[in-house]
């Protein structure tokens, strides 16, 4: 069984190549100059490496993203693995880059409830996604096209507050400029109480969102 890390960890160990630990996988992009060039990159970062691996492929960028699939956690593997990559990166003149600015960010659709088990059939079946995996409580789309779908347990009705919010996953080193870009915009901050690892935040109407990062989830 391979080891998972924790997240301060994980982060520690990919932070100076480049790559950056966001909502639960080590990711990065690598520019490229066409999609032709991405696409034989992409094949030879392929080869040999096992579903640990992601790759979305763009017409200016190969994205990448490192994760168990039998943890749905970073281990020691994603570490190495990123390694690799790092290393083969550089021998062609290329580099990983985390591009804190968007490209690593992860959107995912929080929902309150007061009876998990009631609804998320629902959410699953109008969404067409499936179980993240064994025992996890998000929903993913098979195709890893849309946002993940998690719940968020509700302890009382709160019928004046929206329901559903947004949860927007950022490089830990993004959030703060995010944060002051998100106000000077007109958000307010509603609660920075569980930062580092959330931030919550509002439209002039109210309407909310998080700014999330890993910080503050281990221990």
């Amino acid at each position: 069984m391979e080891s998972t890390l924790t997240r301060q960890d994980a982060s520690d160990a990919v932070h100076e190549l480049g790559w950056r630990l966001v909502l639960g996988r080590l990711r990065t992009h690598v520019p490229v100059g066409s999609l032709a060039a991405g696409a034989e990159l992409a094949a030879v970062l392929a080869a040999g490496v096992d579903d640990h691996l992601q790759i979305d492929l763009r017409a200016e960028r190969v994205i990448l993203s490192l994760r168990s699939p039998a943890t749905a956690s970073v281990t020691g593997r994603d570490v190495d693995v990123a390694r690799s990559i790092s290393s083969l990166l550089a021998e062609r003149g290329l580099r990983a880059e985390p591009d804190v600015s968007r490209a690593a960010q992860v959107v995912e659709i929080a929902v309150d409830a007061m009876d998990i088990a009631l609804i998320r059939p629902f959410w699953q079946a109008v969404f067409g996604y499936q179980d993240e995996f064994d025992g996890a409580e998000s929903l993913i789309d098979p195709h890893g096209q849309g946002p993940a779908i998690w719940f968020q347990q509700m302890d009382a009705p709160r019928p004046q507050r929206n329901r559903i919010h947004l949860d927007i996953s950022v490089p830990h080193d993004e959030a703060p400029g995010r944060i002051e870009r998100t106000l000077a915009a007109g958000g307010v901050l509603l609660s920075d109480e569980e930062a580092p690892a959330f931030w919550v935040l509002a439209d002039a109407e109210g309407n909310e969102v998080c700014i999330t990062t890993w910080q503050g989830r281990d221990g």
